[in-house]
């Protein structure tokens, strides 16, 4: 993955139906919570164990969580898994900050059957839908607050949060910010202008030739337009191949970053890109938007069936919604937490308009394209 927060002005249209759980929680948690019986790696709902507290119970037992390429700075992950513990007691193992969508699916493949393979995914649309066999389904409490076109029918993955791509610069060393893409094609922007990842592994990669897409005449369903312009980019000397994350911007490497505005905003606010001397703004530019989702996915092969689950379902709580919409992205249950009033308002910059985003069969050929395309047009 990379590393933080989101903001901007895009945004997927669907609306989630008003239907929470809450009353079938309470009433699961007063089951039988000592439901031995129960195999957590076929679980697909609290109902399977009794009810939260036999899920508890279970994932106590176990007593740890591994997890990868989720750092704390990444849309305010520490908070989350801050309050995670706090409240189960459970210990999280967190490795791999900076891998890809595409490593996290590797590592677990690389290390099925061991207690150090991740338990849980957090990867952007072409990843997620390419590698649907390697996910257990799973039905955390708020289901019914995630819309339908953002969550597989049975569980194997759903949206958790959201951000919009958007281009940072050091105003130290960019004079004169962007305001539209032809502008990054200029000499102010000799050698500077990097994305976060590969777009054949990361998704906020991708989502960089997508927006480069959507802004050059393309569409969702064919972004060849945008990875021709990348390839312009490159022929007028201000591709950087740096890999933009904060250390490459702290240390003057990537001085202009495609990435999602979640991570624009921590990058802003982080006092290590303050301390290198680099003033770090951000802006969306003017014209379509690309929104990006993240999905969250239990690994089949889980060694800690329990624990992801409820991992799961913790994520989906007003609490880890609102830390992620605290750390710039927006929540999968925002339409639905809005209404219910539950919405932390003071980190809420408003409703988005409407803006464009993958859908499932678009994401496939998206990342069939790029690995046939991405390497001839910038490598």
């Amino acid at each position: 993955m990379t590393t933080s927060p989101t903001r901007a002005i895009g945004f997927l249209g669907a609306t989630a139906a008003l239907v929470l759980a809450l009353a079938a929680c309470s009433s699961q948690s007063n089951a039988s919570s000592s439901n031995s019986s129960v195999d957590a790696k076929t679980a697909t709902s609290v109902a399977d164990f009794g009810g939260m507290d036999g899920l508890i119970a279970a994932a106590k037992k176990e007593g740890a969580l591994n997890i990868i390429a989720t750092p704390g700075d990444w849309a305010n992950y520490q908070e989350i898994f801050d309050g995670f513990t706090a409240k189960y007691g459970i210990k999280i193992n967190s490795t791999q900050d900076n891998a890809s969508s595409q490593e996290e699916i590797d590592a677990a493949k690389n290390l099925k059957g061991q207690d150090t393979a991740p338990d849980t995914f957090d990867i952007g649309a072409s990843v997620t839908m390419a590698n649907t066999d390697h996910f257990a389904p799973y039905k955390p409490t708020g289901w019914a607050d995630i819309p339908a076109d953002q969550k597989e029918s049975t569980g194997l993955w759903k949206v958790g949060y959201y951000g919009v791509m958007a281009v940072g610069y050091d105003a130290n060393k960019i004079k004169t910010p962007p305001t539209a893409f032809s502008d990054l094609l200029t000499p102010a922007f000799k050698g500077a202008v990097a994305i976060n990842g590969n777009p054949t592994q990361a998704a906020a990669g991708a989502g960089a030739v997508a927006y480069a897409a959507l802004q050059n005449g393309g569409t969702l369903a064919d972004i060849t337009p945008g990875i021709n312009w990348f390839k312009q980019l490159k022929a007028a000397g201000n591709w950087n191949a740096a890999d933009g994350k904060a250390n490459t911007i702290a240390s003057g490497e990537a001085p202009v970053l495609f990435d999602w505005s979640f991570n624009q905003k921590s990058y802003s606010e982080s006092e290590v890109i303050k301390s290198g001397g680099v003033n770090w703004k951000y802006v969306v530019l003017p014209g379509p938007a690309y929104v990006g989702f993240y999905y969250q996915a239990i690994n089949k092969d889980a060694p800690h069936p329990a624990a992801v689950r409820l991992w799961e379902e913790y994520l989906y709580t007003d609490a880890a919604q609102n830390a992620w919409l605290k750390g710039g992205a927006y929540p999968v249950r925002v339409e639905a937490m809005d209404k219910a009033g539950t919405l932390d308002k003071g980190s809420y910059p408003g409703k988005l308009s409407s803006t464009s985003t993958f859908t499932g069969t678009q994401a496939a050929d998206a990342g069939t394209l790029l690995n046939s395309m991405w390497a001839n047009a910038v490598g």
